[in-house]
């Protein structure tokens, strides 16, 4: 089906079916029709690659990675949207729907059932409020994925792909670097959408690393070092470090006089090395 992005038509399939926008699926669809064709382009979809898709929505971008991948698996929590699916994708037969919760699917066997021998990349316009949990989950689980292409909240996206150690790095920031080089492909104005959310959006791509970016002892050890120091972010590492992880102040003084580190700096100061040390040290 064409003009998938004309509002119109939009609103024309949706009355047909009965669809109202939810809230709380943070639900916003695309009416751009240059982003969906330039996200697919860039997100790695080609010959024998398979896309996971996550919230196709009403399917403007499904039909854009249709085009130039193999094979598609969306994703997509919402029942009423299926038969919207049905129709707007019923050109492609190389397009699966999927019904469920991207947070309690198992992804590792649905990488293994949908896409043997090929190479595997995601794809999709996430809801703001599911966004970090989302790709934290899809980088944490060690799956077989080359590259993750979103679209996510202007904010979240130059928070994510910050240089570690500038004032605009955070925890998502190490964690994201932990796992992916991460890069903002392009800035998406709030008018692209219908209905229009309140802030821009910006498109980034993670792409996935075969190891973590350091060698450290015990990851989970690491994480917990990096959200107790942002916990409190305008705090000097001993105070935020000495909360978050219940040590003494002490401790934390002489753990990090041991790593070299100023007992007047704070979180976002820190190089992703330095994370490293002081949980190694733990």
């Amino acid at each position: 089906m064409n003009r998938l992005s004309d509002i119109g038509t939009i609103k024309e399939i949706l009355s047909k079916h009965g669809f109202s926008f939810s809230k709380g699926l943070g639900q916003n669809f695309l009416i751009n029709p240059s982003v969906c064709p330039r996200m697919a382009e860039m997100s790695g979809a080609g010959e024998n690659v398979g896309v996971i898709e996550i919230g196709p929505g009403i399917g403007v971008l499904t039909t854009e990675l249709c085009k130039l991948s193999s094979k598609v698996i969306a994703i997509e929590i919402d029942k009423r949207l299926i038969p919207v699916l049905d129709e707007t994708l019923s050109d492609f037969d190389n397009v699966k729907v999927i019904n469920e919760d991207v947070m309690k699917i198992d992804l590792k066997k649905l990488i293994e059932d949908e896409f043997q021998g090929m190479q595997v990349v995601v794809c999709a316009n996430l809801p703001y409020y599911i966004t970090s949990p989302v790709i934290m989950r899809l980088l944490e689980e060690s799956l077989p994925i080359e590259a993750i292409t979103v679209m996510v909240q202007k904010e979240a996206a130059q928070r994510m792909c910050a240089e570690i150690g500038t004032r605009q790095s955070g925890a998502v920031t190490v964690a994201v670097n932990f796992y992916s080089k991460p890069k903002v492909l392009f800035n998406v104005s709030a008018g692209s959408f219908i209905p229009a959310p309140k802030v821009d959006s910006a498109v980034i791509r993670l792409d996935v690393l075969k190891t973590p970016s350091v060698d450290v002892k015990d990851s989970k050890k690491f994480f917990r070092v990096v959200k107790a120091a942002f916990s409190q972010r305008r705090k000097t590492l001993p105070n935020s470090l000495s909360s978050g992880l219940g040590l003494p102040k002490s401790e934390v003084n002489n753990l990090l006089t041991e790593c070299n580190l100023s007992l007047n700096l704070r979180a976002e100061q820190l190089k992703l090395e330095d994370f490293k040390n002081i949980a190694d040290k733990i």
